[in-house]
């Protein structure tokens, strides 16, 4: 956008398409029912016609800033077709179900929470990858969840918040990357200071899902004949062979060698068909509609049956759908000069060192929403207020820490980001319905905000070349 021919808009003309957008999509989702998709689609009309009318933008820029939205989250939507293959093939290959099987053996509802939350932790921080978490362990973990009558969304949250715990604090991770080059940090030193908000998120988390734990264990248990039924139907169903465990095992193997998310995952579904060829004696029309159109459970048992009718490309259509929107959203509002007007206004009220950490934050948070995508949410930040943090004194790892408490931490609890879309195409749980429980990515932000108002843990830049003094 040329500013020689457009109106630099102010902060309050930027605020209007957020104001509209927070109301359509509360009168749509909570009022209506609905979902965001028209919300959107409405918010970005709306921020079209401001910036045509308001700002004189011309048209062709704002199409292309919808294009490049679009494009820069078109990754994100190629995987989520992709997840939707892997799920419709991994339970009809028998997969998901032989983990479900093995689930059931070993968890029980009283600790089955804090388990899940610290076994996806730990394959999240060997892999480096929330997603492929998600979509092998995770997806198995939300299986057994359901057998056990533990509520769906507290399992995800159970399994999200240990899944972007060891995404946030693996080396292996795009995102720990991302921040620190973002801010300027070193890799290593960013992940130790990260450790003074995130693993405080992680006690309090186990402490909270230990609590839902005996709830639940003091919560009419599944029925002995019925849990013996359900475990009866898996086996008759389908042949549950050790040698399924080699699909996970390849897709997690891929990714602990930094394989990118994609081909790592688009493995794993051919190992699905693989699998279902060999081990269940599947067709290869039988494989392919299961890759399309998801598996279709009909044992005659209602909890089987709604443990495993899901997966395809179809069932990601709606939610790809809702991607595409949100980015259209956020190209228009980058191409009006809205969006970095909002930045601005923002860094303005940060007057100190505990305001310029919530400003990091709110930023982050609010990139999320507008923008739909998770590494805008922090290249952009990190690029604006690296200055900032280095002219008040502030070691870069405080800035690229308060990158990833935000943009990271929130981006699955946000309907329409990428991130939340594909935790809840592939998890098969609203976000709403997790998000009260994903402990983790709710309580790092908000010690990250504590810490920085208190000024604790806050490192100054070194001085004169001398490690930087310890907090």
């Amino acid at each position: 956008m040329d500013e020689n021919e457009t109106a630099r808009p102010s902060f309050a003309v930027s605020l209007l398409p957020v104001f509209v957008l927070s109301a359509l999509l509360a009168a749509a989702i909570g009022f209506m029912q609905g979902t965001g998709h028209v919300p959107l689609i409405l918010s970005t009309a709306f921020t079209a016609c401001l910036a045509c009318w308001k700002l004189g933008v011309p048209w062709s820029d704002l199409e292309s800033g919808m294009r490049r939205g679009i494009a820069a989250g078109l990754q994100a939507v190629v995987i989520l077709m992709v997840v939707g293959l892997l799920v419709g093939i991994w339970i009809a290959s028998g997969v998901v179900p032989l983990l479900i099987y093995y689930g059931l053996l070993i968890l029980a509802p009283s600790y089955f929470l804090a388990a899940s939350c610290v076994i996806c932790a730990a394959v999240s921080l060997a892999t480096g990858s929330s997603w492929s978490t998600a979509a092998t362990v995770g997806l198995a973990l939300v299986g057994v969840g359901g057998a056990l009558e533990v509520d769906p969304g507290m399992t995800a949250g159970a399994v999200i918040s240990g899944a972007y715990f060891g995404d946030k604090m693996s080396p292996l991770s795009d995102t720990t990357n991302l921040a620190p080059a973002s801010a300027g940090s070193e890799l290593f030193e960013h992940i130790r200071h990260m450790v003074y908000t995130t693993a405080p998120a992680l006690a309090l988390a186990l402490i909270a899902y230990a609590a839902l734990g005996l709830g639940v264990e003091a919560a009419p248990a599944v029925a002995a004949a019925d849990y013996e039924q359900l475990m009866a139907a898996l086996a008759a169903t389908f042949r549950l062979s050790p040698l399924l465990l080699l699909a996970p095992a390849v897709v997690l193997g891929l990714v602990t060698r930094k394989i990118p998310a994609l081909p790592a995952l688009m493995a794993g579904v051919l190992a699905g068909v693989v699998l279902f060829l060999a081990v269940q004696g599947g067709s290869v029309a039988a494989a392919l509609d299961a890759l399309y159109a998801g598996y279709e459970s009909n044992t005659g048992i209602a909890a089987v049956d709604e443990l495993l009718s899901r997966g395809g490309l179809t069932s990601m259509l709606d939610t790809i759908a809702l991607v595409v929107c949100a980015l259209a959203f956020g190209g228009v509002m980058e191409a009006s000069g809205m969006l970095p007007a909002l930045a601005r206004g923002i860094l303005s009220l940060a007057r100190s060192t505990g305001s310029l950490i919530a400003a990091t934050l709110a930023s982050c948070i609010a990139m999320n929403i507008l923008t739909a995508d998770q590494y805008v949410s922090i290249v952009v930040p990190g690029r604006m207020y690296r200055s900032a943090y280095i002219r008040r004194g502030l070691h870069p790892k405080n800035l690229s820490r308060a990158l990833e408490d935000s943009a990271t931490m929130t981006s699955p609890l946000i309907p329409w980001n990428s991130c939340g879309a594909y935790m809840a195409g592939v998890l098969g749980v609203a976000t709403g319905a997790y998000l009260p429980y994903a402990f983790v990515n709710l309580a790092t932000p908000a010690i990250s905000l504590l810490l920085g108002l208190a000024g604790r843990t806050i490192e100054p830049l070194p001085q004169d070349g001398s490690p930087a003094r310890r907090p």
